[in-house]
């Protein structure tokens, strides 16, 4: 095995396991249920620190993709691991709606945002093109994986220490993990070539494109709005799935339905890398957003742990696969010299999606009972997202003279 092969894994370890921290957004539910129990919060009251976290992860990612292309992944994790630890412990000592959105949404949420976007692109630098989607897959299948301990811990955590310990235990432990693995964290000194796949509706870029050049592009607004959508899906079902739960269940099952999710949540991301990289990229795209949309056209039918189980393993799974399958269309579409910033641009479509889809649901459960309008809804952009899936065009084979 040569030196490089074994830093390059090394790295992809690394940034696996930061994620596996990260992913604590992913279990949200668990401590929102238990806070509106405690404080008597409403669904909109307990989605603002979510929401919120959404947000800030979505907008620090384009400043944290442009910090890690210049100052590397290991400051940048450092920092978003601080960050991290830093808003979990603030938010255990300020247990008000504010308190909760600037620790836990605002706080860790830029640490989450940060961390995340410095992880896949020092990652995929180790590897030949044709195992970027593979790579990519792993290290962000730490972030969908992480609920699968995460939610039982955070409801053992609670029932020993109480709500605010838990955030205080999970800040200090994060906190550490992240910075000691963000050691590990470095680029190669000459990374492999990009020369990205010709399958499916992707064309190799003449050149590297700047983002400035990226936006202008008419793939970089389809790509948007489809990924945009996928967020909307993939994070209503998952920042509601314990109240879904109560609902259409009649049960306190929801801690075992965020944990089992996190299976197929994760398992999308380094399946859907590999068959993206032979398929290609828009097909797989479009395969994934119509399961999403006739899985939640169904949603409301499903009345049992197992059907609701089904249904959002679906859901979380297609959601899961996107977020490999989008880093590596950004680095076919444009390159990779400037994918941590040009990702972090294309990310705030998750972000976008990320906050209506809790609202839309929050709203929609509280003054209905129930989300039958919210799976509509989302179903609806996830066959949009689909068709437009279907009919992305290839790039041209000098994008930067169109462009220009």
């Amino acid at each position: 095995m040569s030196e490089k092969f074994r830093t390059g894994w090394i790295v992809v370890l690394a940034g696996t396991g930061i994620n596996l921290t990260f992913g604590v957004l992913y279990s949200w539910s668990v401590f929102a249920a238990n806070i509106m129990e405690t404080y008597g919060w409403t669904s909109i009251q307990a989605s603002l620190p979510y929401t919120f976290a959404i947000l800030s992860f979505a907008l620090l990612m384009i400043p944290g993709g442009r910090l890690q292309d210049i100052f590397g992944a290991r400051i940048i994790s450092t920092v978003a691991g601080i960050l991290v630890g830093t808003g979990l412990i603030l938010a255990s000592f300020v247990p008000t709606i504010p308190g909760f959105v600037l620790g836990f949404g605002v706080i860790a949420g830029s640490g989450i945002g940060m961390g995340y976007a410095s992880t896949t692109p020092v990652a995929i630098k180790w590897f030949p093109p044709e195992k970027k989607g593979l790579i990519t897959g792993i290290v962000v299948a730490g972030f969908g994986l992480a609920s699968l301990y995460i939610a039982p811990l955070t409801r053992f955590l609670i029932s020993s220490f109480g709500l605010l310990n838990a955030f205080r235990i999970l800040g200090v432990c994060f906190l550490v993990v992240v910075v000691s693995l963000a050691q590990l964290l470095k680029a190669p000194e000459n990374p492999v070539p990009h020369k990205p796949s010709l399958k499916g509706s992707l064309r190799i870029p003449a050149r590297d494109l700047t983002w400035r050049q990226m936006i202008k592009t008419p793939q970089f607004a389809q790509l948007w709005i489809m990924f945009a959508a996928g967020a909307l899906a993939g994070l209503m079902i998952i920042g509601h799935l314990t109240k879904i739960a109560s609902i259409q269940i009649g049960q306190d099952v929801g801690f075992l339905l965020v944990a089992g999710i996190a299976v197929f949540n994760s398992a999308g991301r380094p399946l859907a890398g590999m068959i993206s990289d032979k398929l290609g990229r828009s097909r797989t795209m479009m395969i994934l957003y119509l399961c999403q949309g006739v899985v939640l056209l169904a949603f409301p039918l499903f009345r049992s742990f197992g059907t609701v189980l089904f249904g959002a393993a679906v859901v979380t799974f297609a959601y899961g696969a996107m977020l490999s399958v989008y880093p590596s269309a950004v680095g076919d579409f444009y390159g990779t010299k400037n994918l941590g910033l040009n990702y972090g641009i294309l990310f705030t479509a998750w972000g976008v999606g990320g906050i209506v889809g809790p609202i839309l649901a929050g709203a929609i459960v509280d003054a209905t009972g129930g989300y039958w309008f919210a799976y509509m809804a989302a179903g609806a952009f996830c066959f949009i997202a689909a068709a437009m899936g279907w009919m992305i065009k290839p790039m041209p084979k000098e994008p930067a003279a169109e462009v220009a």
